[in-house]
């Protein structure tokens, strides 16, 4: 190599005699990799890349007094790097010096850092509020990846290093639904993004804000069908709303700003596509970082004034007014149930809103629909009018179109979606119940709330009688769940996994101050755990985190439990294992089909568990229960109540 002004030398090995004579092997100095070599007594240390096609010569083996790459078999002198065959390709080699205490590799002192497209665009997420990121590192992505960890050095940025990219999308997705601000999942080229889809459609169709990024096969051979070349673009079109491959002259700041923006504003999914040999690619010093202040307009718009009089006048002529509420309606509920309180109107929530008002409150019906409770929709069907906030009208809620309804809504696509109601009210959803209450200076309504009463009073009574059931098979859901009801802790964010669990946690989990996590429109078994990961990320140890799942969908991404680990998120899960996929049998005997391929074989889950460095602990009676879910609920780490329940105790 060229006669260096200034070399910085590095401890590789402790000793010569850590590389036999005649092996090769693989050594990092100053972040260089390096190819160190043992051949007739001397020591040799070469680029570890081979010029052909940047094979790993560390891992290829010295045959005939050369140096051979393991990939294409390409031959280098192990001392001077030069080669002997028909081609007059060299590899770059190093000093290297053995001294008393180990063997030293001598390296250029490293030259200043020169801004790279990829910082600029890490840089502008960061400085936009996305903060952490979940991911998997990879040969495509690794621009990207450098960038990250500098601002993870900086303390800017939390990266996530998952085991599966589909879990990474969940746990973003899970993170948007929670804070309404978006965190990002990151792969590399071809299968690490295609891993990310599922995750990427949750958000969109649970309008959560997320981005994604994916590293790219290197431009030059985009469309010549490379290792691992998927069109990232074309194929993230159904899903992203913003959806763009990132070009050398790209306006690189502005690209990530307005994939930010469209995510924040649009509440969908932006997705840029970084190709490999852009990622490293030099900016000039003066490239301005741009930032989001001053370039989002305040969202709290007002309603049309006719659509205000018009429900004013319905709500002030109602006898039983009911107000239902949705998703859209999480983040302006004091609004919400300031106006439900003048009204003293019941307050019901969609299964995805539940928690939005507390099952203790004396409006508060819990959820109505399928996953539901009788209360809420005995409320339902002797109301007068029907406000409904935030609420897609989805036929797993089943809201009545026999009734009146006034609907309020941020998107105008929302509104009167499934049939004509009678008003419909565009606008902020915390706005307009403040407006509304705001205007109604004299009602009719009635005060619902011993009724209210009555009907929690006859659902404990029939929770208490299903309690008693017991053909010892195993636990029933309700004794799970009253259990969670006393022992849960009582701010804690809630995550359920697809399947019966969630059914039974939609009619029997009482909440309190909890905050709700699920798979809405999707309905995408899987997403419990990884939610639980996003949710650690938000909360940011304010609140606890506590996952029900199945064993089904637990078995989708079990390895994530490790990441939890390393990561020490402590996650409390309760994980219902009833040995098949029980809402599918359900759903088999109700279309009147035969019980087919749902038995499941299943692990010891909470010996897996203990296993990757939680806490497990499985139990199998009820007088069990107690004390088990108390020590997982008080535990300082992950840890996993794995009980063991009668599939047809729901």
């Amino acid at each position: 190599m060229p006669e260096s002004k200034k070399l910085q030398w590095h401890k590789v090995l402790q000793n010569k005699s850590e590389l036999p004579e005649g092996r090769v092997t693989t050594v990092t100095a100053n972040h260089i990799g390096i190819c160190l070599t043992h051949h007739k007594g001397k020591l040799g240390a070469l680029d570890n890349r081979c010029p052909h096609q940047g094979g790993p010569l560390g891992e290829g083996s010295i045959e005939n007094d050369l140096l051979r790459c393991p990939w294409h078999g390409w031959d280098f002198d192990p001392h001077t790097g030069q080669s002997p065959g028909f081609h007059d390709d060299s590899i770059v080699t190093f000093p290297v010096e053995e001294r008393e205490d180990g063997v030293y590799i001598g390296i250029e002192e490293e030259e200043k850092h020169e801004t790279t497209i990829s910082d600029v665009m890490m840089e502008t997420m960061v400085e936009a509020g996305v903060d952490t990121v979940f991911g998997m590192v990879g040969h495509s992505n690794l621009g990207v990846a450098d960038a990250m960890r500098k601002l993870e050095d900086k303390g800017k940025l939390s990266f996530i290093g998952i085991r599966h990219e589909g879990a990474a999308a969940f746990a973003a997705s899970a993170y948007g639904k929670l804070t309404g601000r978006p965190a990002a999942c990151f792969g590399i080229a071809g299968p690490g993004a295609t891993n990310m889809f599922t995750g990427m459609w949750d958000a969109k169709n649970d309008r959560a804000p997320m981005l994604a990024l994916s590293g790219q096969v290197q431009s030059q051979v985009v469309g010549t069908g490379a290792f691992q070349e998927v069109d990232l673009v074309q194929a993230f079109n159904s899903v992203a709303a913003f959806n763009q491959r990132v070009l050398p002259n790209s306006k690189h700041s502005e690209l990530m700003l307005l994939a930010i923006k469209h995510a924040i504003i649009n509440r969908e999914v932006s997705h840029l596509t970084f190709p490999d040999d852009m990622q490293t690619g030099v900016v000039e010093d003066k490239t301005l970082i741009r930032k989001l202040t001053n370039r989002i307009a305040e969202d709290k718009i007002s309603p049309p004034e006719n659509a205000v009089n018009d429900a004013v006048d319905l709500l002030s002529k109602a006898k039983r007014p009911v107000f239902i509420v949705g998703h859209g309606a999480r983040f302006s509920m004091d609004e919400v149930i300031a106006l439900a309180e003048k009204l003293n109107a019941p307050v019901l929530t969609t299964f995805k809103s539940k928690g939005l008002i507390s099952d203790h409150h004396p409006l508060g019906c819990g959820v109505l629909g399928r996953s539901g409770t009788p209360i809420a929709s005995w409320i339902m069907n002797e109301a007068d009018l029907l406000c409904v906030f935030g609420a897609s009208f989805s036929n797993h809620t089943g809201i009545t179109p026999k009734i009146p309804t006034i609907q309020v809504d941020f998107d105008r696509l929302a509104i009167a979606k499934f049939h004509d109601i009678e008003v419909p009210v565009w606008g902020e959803i915390g706005v307009t119940a403040k407006i509304f209450r705001k205007r109604l200076l004299n009602t009719a309504a009635e005060d619902q709330r011993p009724d209210v009463k009555r009907h929690w009073e006859l659902w404990k009574k029939e929770k208490g009688n299903r309690l008693k059931d017991d053909r010892g098979a195993g636990l029933s859901s309700v004794a799970v769940f009253d259990a969670m009801n006393r022992l849960a802790p009582d701010d804690a964010v809630m995550c359920v996994d697809v399947g019966n669990n969630a059914y039974s946690f939609g009619r029997y989990f009482e909440t309190k101050n909890h905050s709700f996590l699920m798979s809405g429109y999707l309905g995408s078994i899987g997403f419990g755990y990884p939610a639980a990961m996003g949710a650690c990320m938000a909360v940011k140890g304010k609140r606890p985190v506590v996952v029900v799942t199945g064993d089904g969908g637990f078995g989708q991404y079990m390895t994530e439990v490790t990441t939890a680990v390393k990561y020490k998120m402590p996650i409390k899960h309760i994980l219902i294992n009833n040995g098949e996929l029980g809402k599918i049998s359900k759903e088999q005997r109700a279309g009147q089909f035969d019980v087919w391929q749902t038995s499941l074989s299943n692990p010891h889950f909470a010996d897996f568990a203990t296993s990757c460095g939680a806490l497990g602990i499985r139990i199998t009676k009820i007088e069990e229960l107690d004390g088990a879910m108390k020590e997982i609920m008080d535990h300082h780490g992950p840890a996993m109540l794995e009980i063991i329940a009668d599939v047809n105790l729901i």
